[in-house]
């Protein structure tokens, strides 16, 4: 069993409040699962509407696989996301 985990550091724009904030990571949030389906969520700076942070874990039998998956999550949040930009990625494959 292979399992992939991708933390995402975002700088959120636009944002006046954390219900701005929510409605951004909503949407990002519900694209990724539906297109991708790995498990993602909201795992850190809860409190602050400019930045948040997102951890996605996926699991396969294949190393290249989850590579794979991860590779094109990141690239599918860089291209969606008119309202935020990544400011690091940390990607750990176990």
């Amino acid at each position: 069993m292979i399992i992939g985990t991708c933390i995402y550091d975002l700088h959120l724009y636009g944002t006046q409040s954390l219900k701005d904030k929510r409605r951004i990571l909503k949407s990002i949030i519900d694209r990724v699962k539906n297109k991708f389906n790995v498990s993602i969520a909201e795992v850190d700076q809860q409190d602050n509407w400019r930045h948040a942070v997102l951890g996605i874990a996926v699991v396969s039998n294949n190393t290249g696989h989850v590579n794979q998956i991860l590779n094109n999550v990141t690239h599918f949040i860089e291209s969606n996301g008119e309202e935020m930009e990544i400011t690091h990625v940390t990607m750990e494959i176990i």
